[in-house]
Formats: structure tokens, C-alpha cells, sequence
């Protein structure tokens, strides 16, 4: 018999200890980016992690069949607050994404993308195995997806848009539908870019061009990319060492503590670094899709997957992002940028995974301790 209670045992102390090591990084990156200061971004950082931690672990002891009966409740209550934005929602920087509510300021946007995982996960849970090819398997789940989508990017936002959309329709292939419909799909969107390039506001419509040539306007709208680029190759393999990033300290990065804290992180780690950052990511990917695959019902198979799927846009993007190989759309880095908003979302997808991950194994020992 083991010395150690069962419910101390049943602990994912391997997935916590990589999540920590990862936040860890990121705080010790955010006190070099203040120039050694724990405020005002590394220690909120600390506090934000601990208190979302404890609400991953509460959530990964609730009942993965809560999760599944209360997804479109919550579906419908995230749309309803997206609603809400549009009509009494502050705005701030040209934007209208959240709802005062006194003690805090609220993004409702952000709860939309572990939602419409879940919410797409349990469509298709329900829907009977012979109906998966027809078209009503389809048009219920692109209007589910569309709706907040078409909310949140009015707001203007995005990159967020991009999420939900990209939740989704991952949750959607992944519940077998024809590879054709996703192939015809994106070929009838590179088709109509043109048109949907003409909508974009002005700032949109800048970020995509300095994303084809950042060079073009170094010192204006393509600054962000070249100092980031700058920042990164500067680098080396081993980095400046910690406390001697210039770009950074002497201010020529901008946004270095949130959007672009990985080349904050590359010019003092250099590629050595990065890499090792990357790693530990893969490292979580591969947990989620593991569980993903030994889940024992199709919504929990579904949800894990897309949930996992959520979190590596997040670093996918970023890291795309920073590297000039995608347009910059305010895709924070999990664990290392500074903010709660983003934290709080990944760490709402990883308490559902391992409230999946925690049912499986209770199934495979029956008798466990509940």
C-alpha cells in the first residue's frame, strides 16, 4: 500500500510540473522585460497562474458528463454576453470587447473559445453515427460557429474570430465529416480573399500587407516584425544572457512583456531557449492528444482533442506571429505573455482535459476512490 492518500496520488503531478516550469520561464522572462523588477508584470503573473491552477484542478474533479449536459446552456449564456458587448460594452483602443462589471472587466469572447469546442463536441455526440455525412450534420454546427464568430469580429478582433472559428471547425473534422467539404471550403475562401480583403478595416488591411512585406515600412506599420525579427536573430544560439536584452530594455520592441515576449525571451536565451520552450509545449500537446485518444465516448474524445487543438493555435500563431510568418492578430503566448484573459481561457481547457483525462482512469479502476 502506498503511503500517500489516494486523492494526493490521483494528482496530475506531471502535467502540473510542466505547466509550472512553463509559467515559471514566462515570469522569469516578464522580470527581465520590467528590468528586474518583480512589478508590476512578474509577480500578477505568479498570482494569476496559482489562482487559475486551483481553478483547473477544481474543474478537473467535475464530472465530464456536466460538462457535456451544460455545454449549450453555457453556449447560449457566452452568446448572450457577446450580445450584451454591442450594446453596452466599453470600448478601449477602437475596440468594443468587453462589459464593466465594477470589479472587473469582462471579455465574454474569451469564454467563447473552450465553448464552442465544447459545444460542437456535444453536437456531434449526440448526432446518430449514419447521419455524419448529411447535410444536417453540417448547417447546425456552422451556424453555431458563425453566430459569435460574426459577433466577435465586429467588435473588431480578429484574431480571436480566427480562434473560434478555428475551434470548431477542427471539432468538426475531427467527428469525421468528408475531407472534401473542408478541401472545397478552403478553396471557395482563397476564392472570395479578394472581397473579404475589402472589408477589413484599415488597420486589418495594413497588418496583412506588412505581413507580405514588413520591410516596405520599417519604421511604421512593419515595426513591430522587424524589431521582433531583430530581437530574435540577436539572440544566437545562446542568447545575451538574462538581464541583457537591449531591444527590449531600451524599448525598441514593442509590446515585449505581451504579444512578442517570445523574442523578449530568444535575444537573453537565445535559440537554445526557444527551443527548450517549444519542447515543453509539444510536451502538453502530446498529453492532450493522448487523452484525447484513450478517452472512452465520443464527446470527451471530441472535446479533449479540440480543447488541446485551442491551446496550440495559441503558441502556433504566436510564435508565426513574431517570426513574421503570419500577420500580427494579438495572439498572446500561453504562460509567458503578460494578461489574464488568455491564461484564464487555456487554463479552462486544460481542467477540462484533465477532468477527462481524470474519468478515464477512474473507469479503468472501478472501485476507485471517487
Amino acid at each position: 500500500m502506498s503511503i500517500v492518500p489516494k486523492p494526493l496520488a490521483d494528482f496530475p503531478w506531471r502535467i502540473l510540473a510542466l505547466l509550472f516550469a512553463i509559467a515559471g520561464f514566462g515570469t522569469v522572462v516578464l522580470f527581465s522585460a520590467a528590468g528586474g523588477n518583480i512589478f508590476p508584470w512578474a509577480f500578477n503573473q505568479a498570482l494569476r497562474f496559482f489562482i487559475f491552477s486551483v481553478m483547473a484542478l477544481s474543474l478537473s474533479r467535475i464530472p465530464v458528463d456536466i460538462f457535456a449536459r451544460y455545454a449549450f446552456p453555457a453556449y447560449g449564456a457566452v452568446l448572450a454576453a457577446l450580445f450584451g458587448v454591442e450594446l453596452i460594452g466599453g470600448v478601449a483602443g477602437g475596440s468594443q470587447r468587453w462589459i464593466n462589471l465594477g470589479f472587473m472587466q469582462l471579455q465574454p469572447s474569451e469564454f467563447m473559445k473552450p465553448v464552442i469546442v465544447l459545444t460542437i463536441a456535444r453536437f456531434y455526440a449526440m448526432l446518430p453515427v449514419g447521419e455524419i455525412r448529411r447535410w444536417n450534420a453540417i448547417w447546425p454546427a456552422l451556424v453555431l460557429i458563425g453566430v459569435p464568430w460574426a459577433l466577435v469580429l465586429v467588435q473588431p478582433d480578429l484574431g480571436t474570430a480566427t480562434m473560434i472559428a478555428a475551434g470548431g471547425v477542427t471539432v468538426m473534422f475531427l467527428a469525421g465529416l468528408p475531407l472534401r467539404l473542408f478541401i472545397g471550403t478552403a478553396l471557395a475562401g482563397a476564392a472570395v480573399i479578394p472581397i473579404a480583403f475589402s472589408f477589413l478595416h484599415d488597420y486589418q488591411k495594413n497588418r496583412v500587407l506588412i505581413f507580405l512585406d514588413p520591410e516596405s515600412d520599417p519604421l511604421g506599420a512593419g515595426y513591430h516584425i522587424s524589431q521582433s525579427k531583430i530581437a530574435i536573430g540577436s539572440g544566437g544560439w545562446l542568447g545575451k544572457g538574462f538581464l541583457r536584452g537591449t531591444q527590449s530594455h531600451l524599448d525598441y520592441l514593442p509590446e515585449g512583456h505581451t504579444d512578442f515576449v517570445f523574442a523578449t525571451m530568444a535575444e537573453e536565451w537565445g535559440l537554445l531557449g526557444g527551443t527548450l520552450l517549444i519542447l515543453a509545449f509539444l510536451l502538453l500537446f502530446r498529453w492532450g492528444i493522448r487523452v484525447a485518444l484513450r478517452a472512452p465516448d465520443k464527446f470527451s474524445r471530441l472535446a479533449a482533442a479540440g480543447l488541446t487543438t485551442t491551446i496550440f493555435f495559441y503558441v502556433a500563431i504566436n510564435l508565426m506571429m513574431v517570426m513574421g510568418l503570419a500577420p500580427v492578430v494579438g495572439i498572446p503566448l500561453p504562460f509567458m505573455s503578460y494578461g489574464g484573459s488568455s491564461m484564464l481561457t487555456v487554463m479552462l481547457c486544460v481542467g477540462i482535459i484533465m477532468s477527462i483525462d481524470r474519468a478515464r482512469k477512474r473507469r479503468a479502476t472501478p472501485g476507485s476512490w471517487a
